[in-house]
């Protein structure tokens, strides 16, 4: 005798399956990527040895970043994170170009993790690599978020694993200096701007809990619960790593490094270690591109459903209970990207989108009422006032690119706003 199935919402809307644990593992797995693996030798050329400093800054932002994200996410518990929160509190427009933002700085972000994921496994053949992983993850999305979920979390277990085990060599080894950690001469409040900016790139994957806010169990409380748990668990990891990596190469070795975390395990006698951390990093981007295409077909939905993108990316699957024609389509963007840039550049244009984005949910958290669970005020104001200086403190030619981009969707989004008017 079959049993029955569980009982089906609208044929447009997704279906509540995760709790606080699922919802912290994909945000972990967004968080704890390659961007631990990278990150740390951009950051360290512009800050020299402010790193630690713009590692706590960068930290602080995301906290005001995800106070406000997690308040809105449990009054607003649908797809689309900031775009639903910017268009309920601010207006269409605003709601647009965060989903803008959100979308295209995101497949960046998504083409950026598949080439690292080929850079590790096969550097002559990198692109066919990392168009192949679009593909495989596209796949494990298609046929459920729980699937997904269960991925993340066998990711995150070896990422963890690999870390741990690079830490606690490189600290106990007897490279390590202390005295390597403290700021000096060479640290500019301009460099450590720079560099919050492009660690920020790495605290970003929060933000997927809160787009995948319409799949989650009673939203009001996991998503307020997840999204700071994540965050904590990841910004430890990354003040340990940074703190070991630091210790053994100082701010210029690390700042020249290529391969920091490989490098950090050979200056500390551990050669034995340099292909676990090799197998570690393409494992870790691998576990980000899965929570990245996740949160960018949400949120694609979402725009879809009002007609910033094409109606047809609004379907979703009846049995997988998934956004099936949104996550074809974005991965189908995602591996022409991937079979066609160079990874350079990719970290700061994807931070520059993320921090508009998470602008324009600093600005939405402050019309919060107290009724409506409003943050203590000095909370958006940081959030915002962050978002925007680390934006424009990043490189120029990330910068210009972003901005550039920005402005051709509000273009966009003028056409196509005077058009419905005329119509009308």
């Amino acid at each position: 005798m079959s049993m029955p199935s569980a009982p089906a919402g609208p044929p447009d809307e997704l279906r509540r399956r995760l709790g606080v644990s699922d919802a912290v593992v994909i945000g972990l797995g967004s968080m704890i990527g390659a961007g631990i693996f990278a990150a740390p030798a951009p950051a360290a050329r512009a800050a020299g040895s402010g790193l630690l400093i713009g590692l706590a800054l960068a930290a602080v932002v995301a906290y005001c970043n995800a106070t406000s994200s997690a308040r809105l996410a449990a009054l607003y518990p649908a797809s689309g994170g900031t775009y639903v929160y910017g268009r309920e509190r601010l207006g269409e427009f605003w709601g647009f170009l965060a989903g803008w933002s959100f979308v295209v700085g995101k497949t960046a972000s998504c083409a950026a993790m598949a080439l690292t994921v080929g850079s590790y496994v096969w550097p002559g053949q990198a692109h066919a690599v990392a168009v192949a992983a679009v593909v495989a993850l596209t796949a494990v999305n298609y046929t459920g978020v729980q699937k997904s979920a269960l991925l993340t979390r066998v990711v995150v277990a070896v990422v963890l694993a690999v870390l741990a085990a690079l830490t606690v060599t490189s600290l106990a080894s007897g490279a390590a200096d202390a005295g390597r950690l403290g700021a000096g001469s060479d640290a500019t409040f301009g460099g450590v701007l720079q560099a919050a900016g492009l660690l920020f790139f790495a605290f970003a994957g929060y933000a997927r809990i809160a787009t995948l806010g319409e799949e989650v169990r009673d939203p009001a409380r996991t998503i307020p619960r997840a999204i700071p748990i994540a965050l904590g668990i990841a910004f430890a990891v990354y003040a340990v790593v940074a703190v070991s990596v630091l210790s053994v190469l100082g701010p210029q070795q690390l700042g020249a490094s290529v391969a920091p975390l490989s490098d950090a395990a050979r200056a500390a006698g551990a050669d034995w270690l340099v292909p676990v951390v090799r197998i570690g990093a393409p494992v870790a981007a691998l576990g980000s591109l899965l929570a990245l295409i996740l949160g960018v077909s949400r949120t694609t939905l979402a725009m879809a459903r009002d007609r910033h993108l094409p109606h047809v990316l609004a379907a979703v699957h009846p049995r997988f209970q998934v956004p099936h024609r949104a996550e074809l389509v974005v991965g189908a963007v995602v591996a022409v990207v991937a079979a066609t840039v160079d990874l350079r550049g990719a970290i700061g244009f994807s931070s520059f989108g993320v921090l508009a984005y998470y602008a324009i949910a600093n600005a939405s958290a402050w019309t919060l009422t107290p009724a409506e669970g409003r943050p203590a005020r000095i909370i958006p104001l940081v959030g915002l006032t962050g978002c925007l200086l680390l934006a424009f403190s990043l490189p120029l030619a990330s910068a210009f690119t972003g901005t550039a981009v920005l402005a051709a969707g509000a273009a966009a989004y003028g056409v196509r706003r005077g058009r419905s008017i005329r119509r009308a």
